[in-house]
């Protein structure tokens, strides 16, 4: 009797074929959703003071839920020990220990901001791979510029330095430059063009340093962009040079592409 009840369970939690399966899933993302709105409300004091200890119970009660899901995943999977170390086994796992952990660490609980990972199930219900071709290209692209930007975040990091420190000697621990490293952490704030504004230079020399360090920022601040742009551009034109139609053999598809736009043939 066991076998057919984890078959079940099985075709209806991991599967999406069936109706049951599908509607299985959407209430999972609708309940995600809602656990990690709850969550966030909770934060907003004059919902605490309005309502003390509901969304307490709310988080309870989703936490219960998901556990009992995750047990239930556990129990119907055909190879446990695989589903428990995959990605989403673990986002599983990870996304209930934080209410528990609460009740030993105040605070915890807000790690369960992870649970929306879980939204990502979104890809597999709605039959939406085609999109994570689009996400693969951007990481390969990121992948195969790491070195130039890699060599550009050192040379933004040997700037901040140097700008920082020119800080902390012209303006000094008097105007809020207490050290080096807060100077570089004005530098780095300020060359990105955030500019909090919790310490600025006084004087005409830090001014100055101020203004060179702003237009570095901007004459910078395009370069990952570019590196990364370049790269997705030399990556597209890879794709569309290997993708190959099997009748008239002519290259320049898109990845993605399921007919030959020359001669209409199904591709392979």
């Amino acid at each position: 009797m066991s076998q057919p009840l984890r078959h079940q369970l099985y075709t209806i939690i991991f599967g999406t074929d069936t109706s049951a399966g599908k509607r299985f899933d959407v209430v999972l993302l609708y309940a995600i959703v809602l656990s990690v709105a709850a969550l966030m409300l909770d934060t907003v004091v004059v919902i605490q003071e309005r309502w003390p200890g509901l969304l307490y119970r709310v988080e309870w009660f989703f936490t219960i839920l998901f556990t009992i899901e995750y047990a239930t995943r556990i129990y119907c999977s055909p190879n446990r020990r695989k589903y428990v170390l995959s990605f989403y086994g673990v986002v599983d796992l990870v996304s209930i220990v934080p209410t528990y952990l609460a009740l030993l660490i105040t605070g915890a609980n807000y790690l369960l901001i992870i649970r929306l990972i879980r939204v990502f199930r979104v890809f597999r219900v709605f039959k939406m791979f085609r999109y994570l071709s689009e996400a693969n290209l951007l990481v390969r692209s990121l992948w195969l510029g790491r070195r130039k930007i890699l060599v550009f975040f050192l040379g933004v990091l040997v700037l901040s330095t140097v700008f920082g420190s020119l800080m902390y000697l012209v303006e000094g621990p008097e105007y809020g430059f207490t050290s080096i490293p807060k100077s570089i952490y004005w530098t780095i704030v300020t060359i990105t063009t955030v500019g909090y504004g919790d310490i600025t230079p006084h004087t005409v020399l830090g001014q100055v340093v101020s203004t060179l360090a702003m237009l570095t920022g901007y004459s910078i601040i395009a370069i990952p962009t570019g590196i990364v742009t370049a790269e997705m551009a030399a990556e597209l034109q890879r794709e569309k040079t290997l993708k190959k139609c099997t009748n008239c053999g002519k290259r320049g598809h898109d990845s993605d592409a399921d007919y030959c736009k020359w001669c209409g043939a199904e591709m392979v």
